[in-house]
Formats: C-alpha cells, structure tokens, sequence
C-alpha cells in the first residue's frame, strides 16, 4: 500500500457478518487500487468482529475499528472512521451494498478535474432482492454531467439525500467541521442538506457509483430503518430530522426558495411513503401518525403544496382535517389516478373530494378538485373508481365470484346498464370475462361477473408471476377505459390447481391494494416442462423466428 491512501472507504457495519465480506470484496476490486479500507463496527455482537479481523488480515489496505459500545445507529461509526482516516478523499459504504467496479476511478477523476469541488457524485443502482431487478435512484437528477455552483442553482437536488453515493474532500468536511448527527435516524438526510447548504461547488456525473440492495417488502422484524414505516416512532423520526434542517436553513440565512424546495421534497418523497400506507393501518396508528405530522405539516409553505399532483394534495389535508377514514380511502389511488367514491359540488359550482363542503378556506383550496376535469376529459382517460364489494368462492374449483362497484363521478357514462370486462393476461394471451353494471344511483354501478381462472391460456412452459385484474369499460363510439379493480384489503386468500399450477387469489397487501392472482407451476411442469422451454425459448433461432412473426402480423 501507497504511503499516503487517495481514498478511505468506510464500510459500516452491525451483525451483518454474512454480507461483510461482499461489500469488502467490491472495494478490493475497484479499479484505482490506491484506498484505505476502514471497516467501522457497532459492535456488533454476531461473528462479525471474527469476520472482519480475518478479511484486514487477508489485505494490508484494510483497517478494523471497533467502537466500544453500540451506538444504534450509522452515524456514531462513520464519525469515528472519519477521525483514523489518512486519505484527503472519503466515502462510505454500507455492509448490505457494494461499490460498482469503477466507483472510485470515476469520482477521484472528478475532483482531479475541477480540483477546487468540495464533493462529487454519481448514479445509485438499486437492486430489488426479491426480483434482481435494477433501476437507477432519482435518474434524472444524475443523467447529465455537470458541476453545480451551490445548491441554490439546482434545489431539487435534495431528493438524493444518500451520503453514500458522494465522495467528500475531507478538507471541505474539516473546514465546516461537518461530521453526521449522533443520536439520530435518518442523519443521511440532515447530512446530505448541510453539505449541499455548505458546498460551493460539486459534481455530479451519470456513472453508477453505488450498488444499494433493497428488501422492500422485508418481514417488520427484519427490516432495515427506511423500511420500518409500520413504527410510529419512524414518523417521529423522520419530522425530527426535518425540523434539524430547518433549523439549519434558517441559522444559515438560506432564501425562501431553498426552503420551500426541502418542503416540497418533505411532501413528495418522505410523507408520500406513508401515505401509500394509510389503508392498511389502523385507527389508533391513524390518530398516532395526524398527531406527530400535523404541527410540522402546518410550518410548510404553502407554494410546496401547490406543486404537489392533485391526489396528493387531497391525502395530506384530509389528514390535517381529522378525516382519517376519507385519507384512506383517497390514498388508494395515489399514483393509478382513481377516482374519489364521492363529490360535492358549492353553489358557485366548485367540486370538492368527498361529501361534504370543506369548511376551511385551506380545505377548500386542497380538496378542489377542479382541475382533474372529472366531467370532460377523453374517456379513455376519465377518472372511474372500480371497488370489489363482495368476494367469494364460485361454483367451480378455480372461479371465483365477485360483486363490482364502479363510482362514476363525473357522470361519463350514460344512464341504464353499461357493458364492462375483466380483463387478466396471464402470459401473453388475454383473458376476458364481460359482465353488466346496472345504476343503482347516479354515478354508481353494480354487477355481479364470475372469473374462472382454468379458462386462463397459459403459456406452454407454464407461468410463473402475479397478475392483477382489470376493469375495461366501453362506449358504443368504441372507446375504451381500463382501471385498477380495487380488492377489500382483508378478505382470506384461497389457493387451488389449475393446469399443473397452484394458483392463489388474495389482496395485493399494499399500495392500491388490487385484486392479486399468483400462478406457480407445481408438478411436472416445474420440474421439466419449464426449464426445457425456456431454454428453447431463449435460443437465438426461436428469438429471431418471433421478431419475423411479429412483423409479419404488425
């Protein structure tokens, strides 16, 4: 090793003695191989320490450092890595990710570039691990390359509020001795807006720097603090660091606008995540959640509410008005535009969300829903509300009979009965079930359709994923809307075979809460007929026959 390192990585750990060496091993491989390895442990109190001394064994590049007690948090262990480190560059590295080969090449290029930035930072990939799959966090932040002259000139930068994709001078961190917050959940975020408040120059570059491993649907047990939003003490801790930043813009001097762009970010990124959580809780959280978010959400400024989408603003002053029955209700259609069960519209012909005329002049702004456009936009872009009222076994072993209400609350459709479908496509071949909605008032519909799911075509090698079923409605010009099919969020999942599958119908359990039908093959077509296909399927020949057929049918 290099007498003087050019970058420390601090790889943090606490009882992960399983992924440890993962994340060891992708900064071993990292390209520019001049780095100090600083592994910061909160003792933990697994076989962590006994993995960590044999990993610093294995390379001289590598440090561990174990604090005396656990701090309960990342913040106490990057501080005290930050205080051995002999680099004039820093990064920080969690012990459940890794760095992609080039992270460090690519960051240090940066600063060798515009030597006078006080950080640089690049793309995060995440990883789903349940599917593998991969995207890019806040991609349109980081898809060009430029340095930024203070955050004042690009304040939606707040959205990345990660520590872990940047890589600090240490004398930027020195000069305003800037270290992470101790004692607190969530320091990336108070962290991240000081360094941006604070740095006069910064780049950014679209290369992938981070590699983040996310278990988005982890058991509660299990989860990591971003993802224990189930805790009210979560809710606590995410207002607390916000009042902490707020606390430092206003010390700081910081315009307006920079204020109101960290409000926005608050109501966008971080209220939005519970707020897809709102069916599912009940009404003790409820009461518990209005209570520690309602005094903070009254200090945000104003000009941040009104640059949030409609849905959004509906879901937050139904909060802040005690309606916490009617913010569930809203919030199943945050992001899928669906439609309100109810309106109300004033004398002078407003519309508001719900049944009833708010009776503030902040409800009435918020809860406007003028411009959605309920009564007048294309139909095959008209906002209906599709709810299954009843669910139940059918007469066969694989159907199962529901009851649809559809809310109409623009009045698009016409009076008597309208002809719907259900529409599922297990594969790539659709099934269609069309049933009758009959008025039961105006703007409501009901109908009874039985969905057989042994009528579904399946593909030859069988299917393997999740489908949730749609609702199309047709006009007699021919237009065509299709909707989400809303599930009761509790009703009992059952399980039965169809065609070499187990397959089972249950609610989705989170986010719109749809209707859900899981296909697994079981049998001989797990075992054989499927992995077979699919290799067939994959090979070069069949790939290029299915672009010929396709382009013959276009």
């Amino acid at each position: 090793m290099a007498l003087t390192p050019d970058v420390t990585v601090t790889v943090i750990v606490y009882n992960d003695a399983e992924r440890l060496p993962r994340a060891v091993a992708s900064l071993l491989a990292q390209t520019h191989a001049n780095i100090e390895i600083v592994i910061s442990d909160d003792h933990s109190c697994d076989n962590t320490p006994e993995v960590a001394r044999a990993l610093a064994a294995g390379d001289d590049r590598i440090t561990y450092l174990r604090l005396p007690e656990n701090s309960g948090g990342c913040s106490a262990p990057r501080n005290r890595a930050i205080d051995i480190a002999r680099a004039p560059y820093l990064m920080f590295l969690d012990s459940d990710d890794e760095l992609p080969p080039r992270a460090v090449e690519l960051l240090l290029a940066a600063h060798r570039e515009r030597p006078g930035i006080d950080f640089a930072m690049g793309a995060v990939e995440r990883v789903r691990v349940d599917t593998g799959r991969t995207s890019v966090w806040m991609p349109h932040l980081v898809a060009e390359r430029r340095t930024v002259d203070g955050i004042e000139s690009e304040p939606g930068l707040f959205f990345e509020h990660l520590s872990t994709s940047k890589m600090y001078a240490r004398a930027f961190l020195d000069r305003h001795d800037l270290r992470f917050p101790e004692g607190i959940h969530y320091e990336d975020q108070l962290f991240s807006a000081q360094a941006y408040c604070l740095a006069k120059a910064f780049t950014i570059i679209p290369e992938r720097v981070y590699r983040w491993y996310i278990a988005p649907y982890a058991e509660e047990s299990a989860a990591s603090i971003s993802n224990q939003r189930h805790k009210l003490s979560n809710v606590g801790d995410r207002v607390h660091v916000q009042e902490l930043i707020d606390d430092f813009l206003t010390e700081g001097g910081y315009s307006p606008a920079l204020r109101e762009a960290k409000d926005y970010k608050f109501l966008k990124h971080d209220f939005r995540m519970y707020a897809g959580d709102l069916p599912y809780r009940d009404e003790e959280w409820l009461s518990g959640f209005a209570d520690l978010v309602n005094p903070y959400l009254a200090r945000l400024m104003t000009g941040a509410y009104a640059r949030l989408p409609r849905a959004e603003r509906v879901v937050l002053q139904l909060v802040r008005d005690g309606r916490l029955d009617d913010a569930r209700i809203a919030a199943r259609g945050l992001g899928h535009g669906v439609a309100p069960q109810a309106t109300v519209a004033d004398p002078a012909g407003t519309v508001y969300w719900g049944s009833e005329i708010p009776a503030t002049r902040a409800g009435r702004r918020e809860l406007c829903l003028t411009d959605l456009a309920l009564g007048s936009r294309p139909f095959p872009r008209a906002q209906f509300r599709h709810e299954i009222a009843r669910l139940e076994r059918g007469p066969g072993p694989a159907s199962v009979l529901l009851r649809v209400r559809t809310y109409d609350p623009g009045l698009r459709l016409p009076v008597g009965p309208q002809v719907a479908s259900l529409v599922i496509s297990p594969g790539r071949k659709r099934l269609t079930v069309r049933f009758r909605l009959d008025p039961v008032r105006p703007g409501v519909f009901e109908g009874r359709v039985l969905l057989d799911l042994a009528a579904a075509a399946l593909p030859l090698q069988g299917f393997d994923g999740i489908r949730h079923p749609l609702l199309q409605l047709q006009t007699a010009g021919g237009l065509r809307n299709t909707g989400l099919l809303l599930a009761p969020l509790d009703f009992p999942a059952f399980t039965c075979r169809v065609d070499q599958h187990r397959v089972t119908v249950e609610p989705e359990g989170r986010g719109a809460g749809r209707l859900q039908v899981r296909w697994e093959p079981v049998g001989p077509a797990a075992r054989l007929v499927q992995p077979v296909v699919r290799r067939v399927a994959g090979t070069p020949l069949v790939r290029k026959v299915r672009q010929a057929v396709r382009l013959i049918l276009a």
